[in-house]
């Protein structure tokens, strides 16, 4: 098996009324969940009160390495 340094993302478990402070890219700041699906998240600027709904995103949650990749 051929050992790989491979980052892991996974679905971030939004939920409506959590403050969020995302750092870097085009949501940079901080929002509030206003409303989750299971494909959509909704997002509140505190400052401007303007609200956008985006597809769901995921986060980075760690890097191993000497990990097996592609999995079996």
């Amino acid at each position: 098996m051929n050992r790989h340094d491979v980052v892991f993302f996974k679905p971030y478990p939004f939920k409506v009324g959590q403050k969020l402070h995302i750092h870097g890219g085009a949501r940079n700041g901080d929002w509030e969940v206003i409303d989750v699906t299971d494909r959509k998240v909704k997002l509140r600027c505190p400052v401007s009160l303007r609200e956008f709904e985006w597809n769901r995103f995921c986060y980075f949650v760690e890097a191993r390495s000497g990990t097996v990749w592609p999995q079996e």
